[in-house]
């Protein structure tokens, strides 16, 4: 969970969600995370099972949420882990709220960062939010 503390009309990074889609039920590697991850969804569509999740606890960047997932992930069971191996989505992905200013914003990871998640079969999926309509209220929801 990232709580976003600057100006909402400038550009910034919002989240990182770890998307997982499997011909297999999901619920037992979600139960295994337990309350250290908020599930967004989780179940099934047809023969389809995904998850989505993000961190329960506040983290302050794109590199160090993913970290902390890699760190869940690496420690799951022999037989759980083989649910998030045989995945066939298994994503970091970091969502951008995109705005006019700033001119250019940056997400940067750590080389150990983008190793880890190579090493444990995963993608770094960028997701950029289109900037909200002068006069609108509400924050988009993703």
């Amino acid at each position: 969970m990232v709580i976003y503390k600057g100006n909402p009309r400038h550009t910034h990074f919002r989240e990182v969600d770890l998307d997982i889609v499997s011909s297999s039920n999901l619920q037992p590697l979600v139960t295994v995370m337990g309350k250290a991850v908020f599930v967004l969804q989780v179940g099934r569509a047809g023969r389809t099972h995904s998850a989505h999740l993000e961190l329960a606890a506040v983290t302050s960047s794109a590199d160090s949420t993913i970290r902390r997932f890699c760190t869940l992930i690496q420690a799951l069971p022999r037989t759980v882990r083989q649910l998030w191996n045989t995945a066939r989505i298994r994503d970091f992905n970091i969502g951008v709220q995109a705005a006019a200013q700033p001119h250019s914003f940056e997400i940067a990871l750590s080389a150990d960062t983008v190793k880890t998640v190579s090493k444990i079969g995963a993608r770094i999926v960028f997701t950029i939010y289109a900037p909200e309509e002068r006069g609108s209220a509400s924050t988009p929801v993703r």
